[in-house]
């Protein structure tokens, strides 16, 4: 007679059994190569990180992320993400805050010299307002870029547009397809 805990360890001995004499050499060669494309990657985690941006020896940007992390992939090239946004400043010669731009996700690549802030874009600067949910950075261009976005003005004015392109001080900028509303100064009547 057999007894209960005896019948139990047959039992899973048997469908232990079934189980590996399911896996044919096929299935075997497939789990190799699948292994043997591991990716593999190490990242450095910074949490509450400064930035400094400096062209020429002179600041002219600060920043600051509440995490930023540096990736280094096992092929391609590095770069840094901040999966929590940032903050940056831009810094006039007095080393006075002259605008900003905030975002609550950015990435950096840095062989390539691009910077795309996603999520919640917001440039200010003394003249106007802008808001994307994706601006790129191009250092090597020393310029921004925008799919589409909105310039809101200190008048209130607004203008909606794709296709929006600044230099990197936003002193001027291009917008395609404008569209929106502006407010004109009541003249006086004679």
């Amino acid at each position: 007679m057999i007894s209960g805990n005896h019948l139990r360890y047959v039992l899973i001995a048997g469908i232990l059994t079934m189980f590996l004499t399911a896996c044919n050499d096929d299935d075997l060669k497939k789990a190799s190569s699948i292994s043997s494309t591991k990716v593999s990657l190490t990242k450095d985690r910074t949490l509450g990180a400064e930035l400094i941006y400096s062209d020429s020896a002179k600041v002219k940007a600060k920043g600051y992320a509440p995490i930023l992390d540096k990736v280094t992939p096992a092929n391609g090239s590095p770069y840094n993400e901040m999966p929590k946004g940032v903050k940056i400043d831009f810094i006039d010669e007095n080393l006075l805050s002259k605008g900003s731009i905030t975002s609550d996700y950015a990435i950096n690549k840095e062989a390539e010299r691009l910077t795309t802030f996603k999520k919640n874009v917001t440039v200010v600067n003394e003249s106007m307002t802008f808001t994307t949910e994706e601006l790129v950075w191009d250092e090597n261009k020393k310029s921004f870029f925008s799919p589409s976005g909105t310039v809101r003005f200190k008048d209130g004015s607004i203008l909606n547009g794709a296709q929006f392109t600044a230099p990197q001080d936003f002193s001027t900028y291009t917008i395609s397809q404008p569209s929106g509303q502006a407010y004109l100064k009541n003249g006086s009547n004679p």
